[in-house]
């Protein structure tokens, strides 16, 4: 199950090496270097490439931070449709918060956020609010005239000079987003325009990592890129720009084909001169296929991540947040690598185990289970139960086997449950008064404090990172966000617990 299939260290100094001669290549001032992909806690890629360091990108950039800094991109309309990151269960204006507070963590500087695509909307307007209330500088930037196929207009005062020029001052200026689609491109190329319009020399790259341009179209790495940008409906390519070049098969997407032409044309327009890129894959700098050393560690592990992902979009088309297309653009992508959902091991665990309870008593009928896949491969499960809700049990079950406890040993004596209970539905006002795992990994941590057995299940909470899990039924907002925080990659089925359409 732990398996490592990449070198993350090589990744590391091979992207950093080409990034520099990126900056020092010509007689540019400045370098614009789009990040694809998440820049920090990029969890597809350490899915897909098990090995992979989630923060190697931004351990990379803290390398050069004397001569870096960032600019965030954030699409208007993901503001006001409220679109979610996955694997944090936060909405992409708050993500963007994240971002800053991380940065700065790593002592990065923080140029300032764009909103692209700029509208006048309440929810927009309110988070520029929040953002120049708390210090951050903040720039709108507008749909560009003309864009995509009148570049006189594109590449004018009416085009991207209607934009408000971005001070920086740094060689190396980062421009990344919450997710894919947030407008990093066009404020490159706004920027570009802007910095020539100054008299000052730039040039523009894209950091990539998926798809990954010499591993094969059909490759389950690949394709797991396509199942995560489902919304997207990114489709990975042969790149026929660097064919046709190079004579070289190479895989891009469709979406930096298709604005290939468009993208050369504005910056050879911009500076004047030919353009240095003869294909898109030429745009990118990603070292990713060379730093894969067991490629069928990775494609089992990308397989994983495309049933994964297959399981979310069940539960998102279940919630209304994606559509019947989506969906079955998702279950196609997991035909395409001939897997099912019961490849996922987990998956089968949790549902043979809701059926055997199920068929023990009626009183289990509607019972919710959980099975989480422990690092030597054994599964462990655990019920709902009017105590506790079933990602808890599967939880507390899980580091007690870790601690080599017994089965029946109690971590939590039942008053401190009963009296959070109490305090759950007669002082909090709340319907159920099951505990969530947040709630009851508190317990266990209070439990500690006299009882040294819950003290050392406590410890044990680290080692279920990276572990799988599956549940029976959708789980609760914060159930998922408490799984996630312990590192469990977590999947459902897209049933919900109760029939009511709203709990408190």
């Amino acid at each position: 199950m732990y398996q490592k299939g990449f070198d993350a260290d090589k990744y590391i100094e091979e992207q950093a090496q080409y990034i520099l001669m990126r900056i020092n290549q010509g007689e540019a001032d400045r370098l614009y270097l789009e990040f694809g992909g998440k820049l920090v806690h990029d969890k597809h890629a350490k899915r897909v490439l098990p090995g992979f360091d989630e923060n190697a990108k931004i351990k990379l950039l803290q390398r050069m931070r004397d001569q870096a800094e960032i600019i965030i991109c954030i699409y208007a309309g993901d503001i006001t449709t409220s679109k979610t990151r996955h694997d944090f269960g936060i909405t992409y204006d708050l993500e963007v918060l994240r971002l800053i507070d991380t940065f700065r963590k790593y002592d990065l500087s923080i140029n300032s956020v764009v909103v692209t695509r700029y509208e006048d909307q309440p929810s927009v307007n309110m988070f520029i609010n929040k953002l120049e209330r708390r210090g951050i500088r903040t720039y709108k930037h507008f749909y560009t005239k003309g864009y995509p196929t009148d570049i006189e207009t594109i590449v004018s005062e009416e085009g991207y000079g209607a934009n408000p020029a971005i001070e920086v001052t740094k060689p190396l200026v980062v421009v990344t987003g919450p997710g894919g689609g947030s407008g990093k491109l066009a404020t490159c190329l706004s920027q570009l325009y802007h910095e020539y319009m100054q008299g000052v020399k730039a040039r523009y790259a894209k950091f990539e990592t998926f798809p990954v341009w010499n591993l094969p179209l059909k490759h389950p790495v690949n394709i797991a890129y396509e199942a995560a940008t489902v919304d997207l409906k990114d489709v990975n390519m042969i790149d026929s720009f660097h064919l046709e070049a190079y004579g070289e098969a190479a895989v891009n997407y469709n979406r930096d084909i298709d604005t290939f032409p468009v993208v050369r044309r504005i910056i050879e327009k911009i500076t004047g001169e030919e353009a240095e890129y003869k294909s898109p894959t030429d745009m990118g700098v990603n070292r990713v296929g060379f730093c894969i050393t067991d490629d069928d560690v990775c494609k089992e592990a990308a397989c994983q991540e495309i049933i994964r992902r297959y399981l979310i979009a069940e539960c998102d088309y279940k919630k209304g947040k994606i559509s019947l297309e989506q969906l079955s653009r998702a279950h196609l992508l997991m035909r395409d690598v001939e897997k099912t959902v019961e490849d996922r091991a987990v998956v089968q665990a949790a549902r043979d185990y809701a059926d055997y309870k199920r068929s023990l008593d009626d009183k289990y009928e509607n019972v919710v289970a959980m099975a989480i896949e422990m690092p030597d491969g054994t599964m462990v499960t655990g019920r709902s139960s009017r105590r506790m809700v079933a990602a808890a049990a599967a939880v507390l079950n899980a580091i007690k086997k870790l601690a080599r406890f017994d089965d029946e040993l109690l971590m939590i004596t039942p008053q401190v449950l009963e009296t959070t209970q109490k305090i759950k539905t007669e002082k909090l006002g709340y319907d159920r008064s099951s505990l969530n795992l947040e709630e009851v990994l508190i317990a266990l941590a209070i439990s500690g404090t006299n009882n040294p057995s819950a003290e050392v299940a406590v410890r044990k909470l680290d080692q279920l990172s990276g572990c799988r899990a599956h549940c029976t039924a959708i789980l609760s907002d914060s159930d998922e966000q408490a799984l996630s925080a312990l590192g469990i990659d977590v999947t459902c089925d897209p049933e919900y617990v109760t029939t009511n359409l709203y709990s408190h």
